[in-house]
């Protein structure tokens, strides 16, 4: 197989998966480790992708890059809906408790199902946001009672941020949270490319008696560039696919959950 053949194929496994290893290509190809080496770093000096240690990930995996909440709704939006049934799971039979949802598209799939929930289960919440796309959902919600917690608003996520959010955050104690998460990955926990989101996170995480992440496949692995808690920080982890062997090493090890949905 020619070097121009490999990259091409190596361009479209990055769209397909986000991330290539050398390892892995070196196998599939057949080649050295040092071929697919060149190979990438070439691949990355023409823009088409950004090396990491042991391999490469698309640009648009980079640690600061956030698409628009437009692009985000539209994403895997079948798998969300899963996983937010699953996550919902967490409140059960005759539920009378407080619940706080993170800001996020999948955090906006568990709003959009938390009534059916609440009734199938018997139950009422009091429920607590910072996400105004969530609030719009969540004020229709007959069997609970609704807060939302202001900021300054940041136009990515619709969610209120800064030190007045925070602080409102910090004098909560919710019985569940439901976050959302741009990466999660053995070495980094959990991260944001936003710092403002990060501290919000981090509050949820801290107030919370329980911490729900409802994360997609596409989140598994990703390294962003704030952190924002560590694995040993959250109870379970609501995806769609079963963690790579490390990641999900590293969730044993620090007592989380995983639940496919």
């Amino acid at each position: 197989m020619y070097a121009m053949e490999r990259q091409d194929l190596i361009e479209r496994l990055l769209l397909d998966e986000g991330r290539v290893s050398v390892v892995e290509l070196a196998r599939r190809f057949e080649v050295t480790t040092e071929t697919v080496r060149r190979d990438l770093d070439h691949l990355d000096r023409l823009g088409a992708l950004r090396r990491v240690h042991g391999g490469a990930v698309a640009r648009d995996r980079e640690s600061t890059v956030e698409p628009t909440l437009t692009e985000r709704s539209h994403r895997r939006s079948e798998a969300k809906v899963a996983i937010a049934r699953r996550a919902l799971g967490m409140i059960g039979d005759r539920f009378r408790g407080s619940l706080y949802l993170d800001a996020g598209t999948t955090t906006q799939a568990v709003a959009s199902q938390l009534s059916d929930r609440l009734i199938a289960a018997g139950g009422h919440a009091e429920v607590v946001t910072h996400a105004m796309t969530l609030a719009n959902t969540l004020a229709g919600v007959p069997e609970s009672s609704l807060t939302v917690i202001g900021g300054r608003v940041r136009t990515a996520t619709a969610a209120a941020v800064g030190a007045d959010t925070v602080r409102a955050i910090e004098r909560l104690r919710p019985d569940i949270a439901f976050l959302g998460t741009n990466g999660i990955s053995a070495a980094f926990g959990l991260s944001t490319p936003d710092p403002d989101e990060a501290a919000v996170k981090s509050a949820i995480v801290r107030a919370a008696r329980r911490v729900v992440v409802v994360a997609d496949v596409e989140k598994l692995g990703r390294e962003l560039l704030v952190s924002f808690a560590a694995l040993d920080e959250i109870d379970v982890l609501v995806t769609d696919a079963a963690p790579d062997a490390d990641l999900g090493a590293a969730l044993a090890d620090a007592d989380v959950e995983v639940w496919v949905a």
